[in-house]
């Protein structure tokens, strides 16, 4: 694309004069209601091969321009018949002068005829007229945008993956300290602490203490003596612990049986005849049966193990705890990544369902034209003549003399280009200005003419071409031409239709273009263009 303005220094050459040619200008009517169309036209006949530009205006004189017909054309005789139409309109009464508009035939300026309108007033009768209620206010477009509430979204969707996590993490934890407890002493301990704190009976839940109490002195018994203490009665129970004593050579004296007797027994008065013991009783009750479990667990004979199975079955179990902490770990993260991507997918398929696909993927996924449109731009200065213009990034300075043929540089006495991107990034955007070593008359049509053509030569295909005038906020005139083509990607081997704009301006002694090019369809590329174009500021040439 550095190539792309090869073909305009070839083509520059001197204006093309043509014979005075005759501009009729006409008007659909003379009186016309407030805000009602005036519809202007302008007609002209000329040769096939003449270069015939309209203005592009915003007032005509005190009439505003609504809007600007495009040219029709009839072929009459050999020779084209052009007419253009521009539709004016004024909101205030009076009378009016539409002034001589200036058009150029092959360069040469023709001025057409001035007319006199006049714009009536429109009465009102409020008695048959509908009135309507003032429009509420309308709410400024927020300039810093919504970036901000998909952050919180994504943090807060974080945050609660964070929070399963630590809720797992914290509900394992437990469950595995009460998995590894080693002995049923150590268990039975643990539950009668925990029952303690509990403070059932303190909160007059005396039955529920002593259910408590009791499973955690069968369950002990059941485990440690191996005798079925959950299912059996009172009686069963302490029959079956005296057998096992004798069984097992146990040294238990009559008053731990006795004990637990008695405790047993007050639990069953509790549980079944609605019994309350005092509280005296309930704290004795819950020491006999903390100091039975003692008595029992130290009075089961023990057989002495070979000193390396015991660390062999230690570092089993250490193994094991191990596997198990991994295993764990691992179900927390898969739950806490999958609730993650969950609640991502349901906040991405609620916003499509509202927003559209678009506006999700172009906010979460981002957007290469997008980031431009929204970054900090910078208005500066580029070539000599100078041309101002406000760009997303500062251009950069590139070198096209060496691609320029040495006929075409020989009539440059300065030339500077600056860019942007590129077309193979679908965004592209040049500067370029040169200052001839001798006056020189330039038909900027042509040389726009001689751009296009070096787009083409470059690859460009199926190329859709529109001109117009184009003015700058300080009066300046040139050309535009916009429209679009199709590029092939000789990496990829893949086709894109690009949409490109062109501005070309002639000062005493330079040239002054720019370019810009982006996909076709981009919403932002447009927004990118429209705001670089309105920039655009001209520098008159310094000799």
């Amino acid at each position: 694309m550095k190539k792309q303005i090869y073909l305009l220094f070839l083509l520059l050459s001197t204006a093309v004069f043509a014979q005075q040619k005759q501009v009729v200008t006409s008007i659909d009517t003379l009186k016309n209601k407030i805000g009602a169309e005036f519809k202007l036209s302008i007609k002209t006949t000329v040769d096939p091969s003449s270069k015939v530009i309209f203005p592009k205006l915003k007032n005509v004189g005190a009439l505003e321009v609504i809007r600007s017909y495009p040219v029709d054309t009839a072929k009459i005789d050999g020779r084209y018949e052009l007419i253009k139409k521009y539709g004016l309109t004024q909101f205030d009464s009076g009378r009016y002068v539409v002034p001589s508009i200036k058009i150029f035939i092959d360069s040469k300026p023709f001025m057409t005829d001035s007319l006199l309108v006049e714009v009536a007033n429109v009465q009102v009768d409020t008695l048959k007229q509908k009135m309507f209620d003032i429009k509420d206010i309308a709410p400024a477009e927020n300039p810093i945008g919504n970036w901000w509430k998909y952050l919180l979204i994504i943090a807060l969707i974080i945050g609660i993956g964070a929070f399963i996590y630590w809720f797992l993490k914290k509900r394992q934890e437990k469950k595995l300290q009460e998995a590894i407890i080693k002995t049923p002493i150590e268990k039975a301990t643990t539950l009668l602490d925990t029952l303690e704190k509990k403070e059932l009976w303190q909160k007059g839940e005396v039955k529920a203490y002593y259910s408590e109490l009791t499973d955690i002195a069968r369950n002990y018994i059941e485990e440690a003596i191996e005798i079925p203490a959950m299912e059996s009665t009172t009686s069963e129970l302490i029959q079956g612990l005296r057998a096992a004593s004798v069984k097992k050579k146990m040294t238990l004296s009559q008053e731990i049986i006795e004990n637990l007797e008695r405790v047993l027994k007050q639990a069953d008065l509790v549980k079944f005849a609605k019994s309350k013991p005092l509280d005296f009783e309930i704290t004795e009750d819950r020491n006999k049966i903390q100091k039975v479990i003692l008595t029992l667990d130290k009075s089961i004979p023990v057989a002495v193990e070979v000193e390396e199975d015991t660390l062999l079955n230690e570092a089993q179990r250490q193994k094991q705890i191990q596997i198990q902490l991994q295993k764990q770990r691992k179900k927390r993260i898969i739950t806490a990544v999958a609730s993650v991507l969950f609640l991502l997918l349901a906040t991405t398929i609620f916003l499509i369902a509202t927003k559209g696909f678009d506006y999700v993927k172009d906010n979460l996924l981002g957007h290469p034209t997008k980031e431009l449109l929204e970054a900090e731009w910078v208005k500066s200065e580029y070539g000599n003549p100078g041309v101002v213009i406000e760009t997303p990034k500062v251009l950069k300075r590139v070198d096209l003399t060496k691609t320029l043929p040495k006929e075409g540089m020989a009539l440059i006495k300065e030339m500077q280009s600056f860019a942007y991107g590129s077309v193979l990034d679908h965004f592209y955007l040049m500067v370029s200005t040169l200052k001839f070593k001798q006056e020189t008359e330039i038909d900027l049509t042509k040389s726009m003419d001689g751009i296009l053509q070096s787009l083409e030569s470059q690859g460009a295909q199926n190329m859709i071409v529109k001109q117009e005038e184009f003015e700058t906020k300080e009066g300046v005139k040139g050309v535009k031409a916009y429209g679009t083509f199709s590029q092939m990607d000789a990496l990829t081997k893949s086709s894109a239709k690009l949409y490109y704009e062109a501005l070309l301006f002639s000062q005493e002694g330079g040239l002054q273009q720019i370019i810009l090019m982006h996909e076709e369809g981009d919403k932002y590329g447009n927004e990118i263009s429209e705001r670089v174009l309105n920039s655009v500021e001209l520098k008159q040439v310094t000799k």
